[in-house]
């Protein structure tokens, strides 16, 4: 069996079933496909993902194992890109505004903003990123 993502001139996408590709040709060619929702038998392939299955048998653990790795090292990387970044807390905003308006000099810092505060920053021009892990403020560390 083989899947197809189709679309009707009115640009419906729709999934079908077909044995084989030939078969989808047959039965395109002699009218017998028609959008589900407005009955047009005009249908072309949609641009559709593949469907990979694993390789070499490993099954259901291959992704856990791939998610498990990309995690450490996107938790990696976040440890060296802090490297040398100063921790100024809840002042995060203050600080980065502070080096945006020139009234203090350019430093790697990170720390905690609110949601209103992290907007108002990017609103206001001031590049900053969410850390995709929490970090520990460095008083709470043994």
């Amino acid at each position: 069996m083989i899947v197809f993502d189709l679309r009707c001139p009115d640009a419906h996408i729709f999934e079908v079933w077909f044995a084989s590709s030939e078969t989808f040709e047959e039965q395109k060619s002699n009218g017998m496909i028609a959008c589900p929702i407005c009955g047009a038998t005009e249908v072309v392939k949609a641009v559709m993902a593949p469907r990979v299955s694993p390789k070499g048998g490993r099954g259901e653990t291959a992704a856990p194992e791939q998610m498990k790795q990309a995690l450490e090292a996107l938790a990696a990387a976040q440890a060296k890109a802090l490297e040398g970044s100063q921790w100024v807390g809840a002042r995060f905003a203050e600080e980065a505004r502070s080096m945006h308006l020139g009234e203090r000099e350019h430093s790697s810092i990170h720390g905690q903003a609110t949601p209103a505060e992290a907007k108002a920053l990017v609103e206001e021009g001031i590049p900053v990123a969410p850390l995709p892990f929490p970090v520990r403020p460095p008083e709470t560390l043994n």
